[in-house]
C-alpha cells in the first residue's frame, strides 16, 4: 500500500475516536488488537512455503507494518527474554547481525535451525532485520541452507509474536487493569504512567533514532544508518509509528487539539518528502526536510506532555527503551 494512501486512510480512524479514554480503553482498543495483528501477520509469513524473495517480501512488509503498531509498547511480555530485540534488533551500529548471519550461512549447521536452538541464538540473528538481509541479499548464497534459514527465522518471529500476545492476554493486561499492594503496579496512576511513558519514548525514538541516526549532522549526514534502508521503508516506518502513537494517545485522553495538530503536520511533511529510504539526507535540501520532521515530532512530544500528562495526573517514568 502506498504511503499517501495510508495517510488518507488514517484520517477517518482519528475522527472516529470515542470521547472516553483511559487504561482499559488503551488495552482493549490499542494494545490487544495490535498484538493480535502482529501475531496474524507473522504467522502468515511463517506459513509461506516459498523461498522466493518476491513471494515473501509482501508478507514481510505486512509483518513489519504490524510490528510498528505495537513497537512502542516496551513493557511487560515484550521485554521478557529479550523479545523486543528478537523481533527488531535495531539500531545495530556495529553490524553484528550481518556478521553473525554471514558466519551462520558459511557454516550451514542444520542443528541451529531447530525451533529450540534458534530461539537461543543471538537476537541479532533473529527477527525482522535478519529476514530483511535474507530477502534483500547483498551476497549470492547457494544450496538449501539460505532457504532453511529464512523459514527458521520466520517461524521464530511468529513464535515470539505469539508469546508476547499470550503474555498480555494471560496476566499482564490484568496487572495494568487491577493494580494493588504486592502486585506489579501499585496504583492506577502507575499504570497510566507506564502507558504514557511508552507514548513519549515512542515519539522520542522516531525523532532521535529513526531520524537522528541517518541525519547525523548537517556536515556529516549518515544515510546508511536509516532503519530498513535496504527494503526502502525507512520513512514508512516513521509514518506508521506516528499513526500508532496517535491512536494510543487518544485511548489515553480523547481531547488533544495540540497533539492532533502536531501529528497532522508531521504526517503531511512525510507525505511531501518522497524519500522512502531517507537517502535524501545526503543532500542539504533532503537533510533539512528530515530535520524539520524530527523537530515536528519533538513538538508532538511537547504537546502530549502538556495535554495528556496533566489529564492523567502523571509524568514520565522509566522505560525499557531509555538509554538505547
Amino acid at each position: 500500500m502506498r504511503l499517501p494512501l495510508l495517510l488518507a486512510l488514517a484520517l477517518p480512524l482519528a475522527l472516529a475516536i470515542p470521547a472516553r479514554a483511559d487504561v482499559a480503553e488503551a488495552i482493549r482498543d490499542h494494545v490487544l488488537p495490535g498484538h493480535a495483528r502482529l501475531t496474524e501477520a507473522t504467522a502468515a509469513l511463517a506459513a509461506s512455503e516459498s523461498c522466493v524473495p518476491d513471494d515473501l517480501r509482501p508478507l514481510w512488509h505486512d509483518a513489519f507494518d504490524a510490528w510498528l503498531g505495537v513497537a512502542h509498547l516496551r513493557l511487560g511480555p515484550v521485554e521478557e527474554e529479550g523479545r523486543a530485540l528478537a523481533i527488531a534488533f535495531w539500531p545495530d551500529p556495529k553490524g553484528i547481525g550481518a556478521k553473525q548471519q554471514r558466519a551462520l550461512l558459511a557454516k550451514a549447521d542444520p542443528a541451529v535451525l531447530t525451533p529450540e536452538n534458534f530461539a537461543r541464538q543471538s537476537v541479532a540473528l533473529r527477527g525482522l532485520f535478519a529476514l530483511e538481509r535474507l530477502l534483500w541479499p547483498t551476497e549470492a548464497w547457494t544450496g538449501d541452507y539460505p532457504c532453511a534459514l529464512i523459514h527458521a527465522t520466520a517461524d521464530d518471529l511468529a513464535a515470539t509474536a505469539q508469546a508476547v500476545q499470550a503474555g498480555w492476554e494471560n496476566g499482564f493486561a490484568d496487572s495494568l487493569l487491577h493494580p494493588g499492594p504486592g502486585l506489579r503496579y501499585l496504583t492506577e496512576a502507575e499504570t497510566r504512567q507506564a502507558l504514557f511513558t511508552t507514548l513519549i519514548t515512542g515519539l522520542e525514538f522516531n525523532a532521535d533514532q529513526r531520524l537522528g541516526r541517518p541525519l547525523g549532522s548537517f556536515d556529516k549526514p549518515r544515510s546508511e544508518r536509516a532503519e530498513a534502508r535496504v527494503s526502502g521503508r525507512s520513512l514508512r516506518n516513521i509514518a506508521l509509528s506516528l499513526m500508532a502513537l496517535r491512536d494510543l494517545a487518544h485511548t489515553l485522553h480523547a481531547d488533544l487539539p495540540r497533539s492532533d495538530a502536531g501529528f497532522a503536520t508531521a504526517l503531511q511533511q512525510i507525505d511531501r518528502m518522497q524519500d522512502p529510504a531517507l537517502q535524501g539526507v545526503a543532500e542539504p535540501q533532503g537533510w533539512l526536510k528530515a530535520d524539520i520532521l524530527a523537530q515536528q515530532i519533538r513538538a508532538i512530544r511537547d504537546a502530549a506532555l502538556a495535554e495528556i500528562g496533566p489529564a492523567l495526573g502523571v509524568g514520565i517514568g522509566f522505560n525499557a527503551a531509555d538509554g538505547d
